[in-house]
This record gives C-alpha cells, structure tokens and sequence, in this order.
C-alpha cells in the first residue's frame, strides 16, 4: 500500500474508504470497505464486465468484450486521488481506483485506461496537454413522477424563475444557501472549482475548473458530479446533468479549454516564438474538425444528448471555427501566445468526462499526427451552417465504429465495447 496513501488515512482518522472506479458512462461503481480491511487487502476485485453497464443499469451482451466466464478484474488504488468525503457523518475517505489484468496491464474498457492511453501518445512526442472543462447543470425542483416536465426550482424567494437569467448575479445568490454548502463542499474535496455563473435557462448554472492535467481535471469532473447532486439533496432539490432536460430551454454542456505544452521547455505549441500560430494550432483545429462527427458517441452518449444539438440554442450543429465565435463548434478565445488554446463547444454535459476528454485530444492528436488542414474560420454566425454533425445516436455508433484510425488510437476492444 502506497504510504501516503496510510499517512493520508492515519492523519484523518478514517473509518471507512469508498473505492471507486467510473464505468463507461461516468457513474461511480465500487465497494465500501473498512479502513483497516481497506489497507490489509491492498486491491479491490470487480466484475469486469461491471464497466459495461449502461445508465440504467443493463448491459450489452458482454461475452465478446470480458470473456463468457465474467472474469474479474484487479482494482489498485490511485493514492494521488485519495480525499476526505465533506458531507460523511464520520470520516470518510473516496479513492479511484485503476482497473488492471491479473498480469498487471491496464483493463482496455477502462475509461482511465482509454485517457492513458491518448496520453500516452503526446508523452512519446514530449508534449502534456493542458485541459481546463467547463460545466453547466440545471437545478430543479423534487418531484416523483418521471413523466412530468422538470420544473425550476424555488429559490429563497419563494418564487420559481419565470424567465432566462443569464449571468444574473441575484439568480444565483436566491440559492445562496446551496452554492455555500456546494461551494465548502468542493474546497474540502480538493476541486479546483474557480468561476460560478448563471447560465441562460432558468435555473440553469455554470461551474469552470481551473486548467490542469487531463486525468486529475477528469477525475475532478467525476467526483464532482457526484458533489453537486449530494448537495442539492440537502437542499430539497434535484441536479441534474441531463444534455437537454428542458425542451424548450437550452442544454447543458461541458466546454473543453484544451492546449498543448512542450514538456522540456514548457512552451504552448500552439504559438511560435513570435507569438504567431504555429502549424500545429491549425492541425490541431483540423483533427478537431475531420474527428469529432465520428466520435460523437462519446461526446453525446445518449438519445437525449442529440436533442440538445439544435441551432440558436447556444449548442453546434457544425465543426467550424472562428476566433471568439460561440456560434462554432469549435471556439478560440481570445488570448495571448502563451495561453493559444482551442475550446471544443460539442460535449454535452451527460458525457463521461475520461471518454471526452480521451476524445477530444485523440482528435486533435490525429490531426497533428496526420498534419490536416482546417477550413478557413468562419466570421460570422454559423448557425445558418447545415448540419455536420450526425442527427441521431445510431448514426453516430455507426460512424465511430467505422473510424479505424480511432481503433489504433483508443484501442479496437474499447471502441468495440462502448459502441455495444
């Protein structure tokens, strides 16, 4: 056992450790163990076949993917994840776990393994990517039947939100006492949550991480998940991180900030040493462009997540690109050469944030890798642009099980698995 990982337990006073690993769709699957069963074991041992589980609950037939025995797998723990639980009555420790073969390599359905994977490949070229995701949810009121619409909330006001309140400062302070729970919550789960704003529909907020390592910023996303809607139970409401909850109100995304530094020198490749976009800026955007409407599996993973996807309501329908454009599927901030990144505007917020952010930077690698060219930015708005985004879920299976370049990059037993 890692001995920071005891020191960790021993300082807190930890009783019981929650191990976890996410499944392919990003839910926390694992065991409860007592810390000193926790320590004496060393490893968690799981279904393999537990990491095909879809969201509710069932499965593909997994015989082809983990073997028709249903074998289990090894579970390490990754003691640079280890955090106290804040909302615990006693102390409560969480820990990821990794997900490995008896011979000791890494489980290829694993959603951290497929992340490696594509990290991977920059570390053999000398470059760490750096991600910073955005995150927007809507806050909505308990109800107890599922046929029902979702319905804003009441805030301290009493009053639900009649309209949109966007960037409204006291839209969000009339759930003052959720976001200072959520807020004290995140600081002692060790989040690295930075912006809080309220996002155009009602109830609807936005949450931004400060940018970062794309496994750690993943397992940050996946931990606070799991964060928000705990708090929003102790407040009488529901969160909910469904693509498109309301129809008639905009969907939820999860933004990806995304740039490239040299791991010797520490420089953004993105940018020559004159401060110009360098080559790779433009086939980084192109990767983008020619890869994503054939990965859009793992970034929109559900019925649902395509109907988020319409025009005119602040969601792509398109890969284009434009230097401060929201209206493109693929954005550039305005920045200095240092801080050159790209923002990919088509994950919804539902996605399993290993898998999108795997996704993401395996794009913009191939198109590196394969030095593409991207089309022209676009100047104006490109929600008048036709769709080039697949319209439907079956559509998008189809066309990410076709991607043979992305068998070799994510690994052909994953795409065959997650598109089952």
């Amino acid at each position: 056992m890692n001995p920071s990982l005891i020191k960790f337990l021993n300082e807190n006073r930890i009783h019981e450790v929650e191990c976890v690993i996410p499944d392919m769709t990003g839910i926390a699957r694992g065991k409860i163990l007592p810390r000193d069963l926790f320590l004496s074991a060393g490893e968690m041992r799981l279904p393999k076949s537990v990491l095909l589980n879809t969201v509710n609950g069932q499965q593909p037939d997994n015989g082809p993917y983990v073997g028709d025995t249903d074998p289990d797998m090894v579970c390490v723990p990754d003691a640079d994840t280890v955090r106290i639980v804040p909302w615990a009555a006693e102390p409560v420790a969480v820990v990821i776990h990794d997900c490995q073969e008896w011979d000791g390599s890494a489980v290829a359905l694993s959603p951290r393994s497929v992340l490696r994977k594509v990290l991977k490949l920059y570390q053999d070229k000398g470059w760490d990517p750096i991600v910073a995701p955005e995150m927007e949810f809507y806050l909505v009121a308990k109800q107890n039947n599922p046929h029902e619409p979702l319905q804003p909330p009441l805030g301290r006001t009493g009053k639900p939100e009649a309209g949109r309140q966007s960037y409204s400062i006291d839209a969000v302070n009339d759930f003052d006492p959720f976001f200072m729970e959520l807020s004290n919550f995140c600081s002692q789960h060790q989040l690295g949550v930075e912006t809080l704003i309220h996002e155009a529909g009602p109830g609807q907020m936005e949450i931004n991480f400060s940018h970062g390592a794309p496994l750690d910023l993943a397992d940050r996303v996946f931990l606070f998940k799991r964060t928000v809607r705990e708090t929003a139970l102790r407040h009488g409401i529901f969160a909910t991180f469904m693509a498109k909850p309301m129809e008639q109100e905009p969907g939820s995304a999860m933004h990806i900030h995304q740039s490239i530094v040299d791991s010797s020198t520490g420089q953004n490749i993105f940018s020559l040493a004159d401060g110009s976009a360098s080559p790779y800026f433009e086939q980084y955007i192109a990767g983008l462009q020619k890869y994503i409407p054939q990965l859009m599996p793992m970034f929109a993973p559900y019925v649902n997540s395509y109907r988020r996807l319409s025009p005119f309501m602040s969601a792509p329908i398109n890969v284009r690109w434009g230097n401060d454009n929201r209206t493109c599927g693929i954005r550039i901030p305005k920045s200095g050469a240092s801080a050159r990144r790209v923002e990919n505007r088509v994950p919804g917020v539902d996605v399993n944030p290993y898998l999108a952010m795997a996704a993401t930077l395996a794009c913009g690698y191939l198109g590196m890798h394969e030095q593409l060219s991207a089309s022209a930015p676009t100047i104006d708005s490109a929600w008048n642009v036709s769709h080039e985004l697949p319209r439907h879920l079956e559509d998008a299976i189809e066309a990410m099980r076709a991607c043979e370049p992305m068998h070799e990059v994510l690994g052909s037993a994953f795409v065959e698995a997650f598109c089952a």
